[in-house]
């Protein structure tokens, strides 16, 4: 990487913004199995899980589809474009990338029914169309089933099983994985100009998302720093915990008996993705979180163009599952919306699970 001109601190701060599994630390200390992903879309499969299914009648048209080789975003334009309808009509519960064979549901205005049966788009099929009340909106969704192949792999099943084997039990790093951070995890070099008045793009939609990135950085180095002080499972006076079975939030100010329950998978502590509605931890946790914030030069006010929000450092698969192959296995299972699967993957694989290799994400 070249040096990019300012002080020594300066570029210090560039280097940390781009995205390596490596700076981030693992939580299990298995041997990794290797191998390679993706080595053709069909190695992985992702079925969105929707929040609510189609009731069967009202003003909007849901219209389930598969498609390979595309994103979300490049079925959503060319549909707008072959229907004649608006885009900001359509409504999608999450993205989806196009490395992938991907299933999900699309709202689509009531006009779109009748013209449906013209629509063409190599890579994507239609399995179902049905009608709802309201309009898909981003997070309406449980969550993704992942099935995805290993391939060429020089460890063994019986590794990776291990290693499934103590995620069930612990749960896993809930980081933001490399899709996050564009070609290279390129992304939040141009938030963090963003943030400081140095980028000259207009696209108010471009630089949120890339804002987003660089509160994704935060989020993740706070996560790997708990990792390292062996405050993974553990709270501390001042963190914001979430209880797993109801999604509340409360504040810790007994940290043995909260310790307690979150070693038991009750609850686990979050981070915060910086905004002017959310309030950064205190205490201990503060102290925590503005040693991460120090590493990158920045402050909470930096994030004042954003609402913010609460992250759960660590999530739990559900349904895991493993086969072998004869030069590898499947894995599957079924994470929460908004968390990744690469997060797994390298737990599982301990290499730099698809850093660099997959092209920008489109804008959220």
């Amino acid at each position: 990487m070249a040096l990019r001109p300012g002080s020594g601190i300066r570029y210090a701060v560039w280097v940390k913004l781009t995205f390596s599994w490596s700076d981030l630390a693992a939580l299990t200390d298995t041997p990794g199995t290797g191998g390679v992903l993706r080595t053709e879309p069909a190695d992985f499969v992702v079925e969105e899980r929707p929040a609510y299914l189609p009731c069967g009648e009202g003003d909007f048209v849901f219209v389930r589809l598969r498609k390979v080789g595309h994103t979300t975003i490049h079925v959503v334009r060319e549909l707008v474009s072959q229907l004649g309808i608006n885009e900001k009509h359509v409504g999608v519960a999450g993205l989806k990338d196009r490395h992938a064979v991907t299933t999900q549901w699309l709202s689509l205005p009531d006009k779109a029914e009748g013209r449906l049966e013209r629509f063409s788009m190599e890579g994507v099929e239609i399995l179902e169309v049905s009608r709802h009340g309201n309009k898909l909106g981003m997070g309406h969704l449980q969550g993704n089933r992942f099935r995805i192949r290993v391939r060429q792999a020089p460890g063994t099943y019986e590794q990776a099983a291990h290693t499934l084997e103590l995620l069930a039990r612990s749960g896993v790093p809930n980081y933001f994985g490399p899709q996050r951070f564009g070609l290279g995890g390129l992304n939040a070099e141009e938030g963090l100009r963003v943030l400081r008045g140095e980028s000259s793009l207009r696209d108010p939609r471009v630089r949120r998302f890339l804002v987003s990135s660089v509160q994704s950085v935060l989020f993740n180095a706070f996560v790997s720093l708990r990792l390292q002080r062996g405050l993974f499972d553990r709270l501390v006076v001042g963190d914001m915990a979430r209880k797993h079975d109801t999604g509340g939030v409360f504040r810790v100010e007994d940290a043995a008996a909260e310790t307690s329950r979150a070693q038991r998978g009750e609850i686990s502590a979050t981070g915060t993705l910086f905004g002017r509605k959310v309030r950064e931890l205190t205490e201990e946790a503060g102290a925590l979180e503005r040693e991460v914030l120090g590493e990158f030069a920045l402050t909470p006010e930096a994030f004042r163009s954003r609402k913010g929000d609460r992250r759960t450092i660590r999530i739990f698969p559900g349904e895991m599952g493993i086969e072998p192959t004869p030069d590898g296995y499947w894995l599957s299972f079924e994470l929460p919306k908004g968390s990744f699967a690469t997060s797994v993957m390298r737990e599982v694989l301990k290499t730099e699970v698809d850093a660099g290799e997959l092209p920008e994400s489109d804008p959220e």
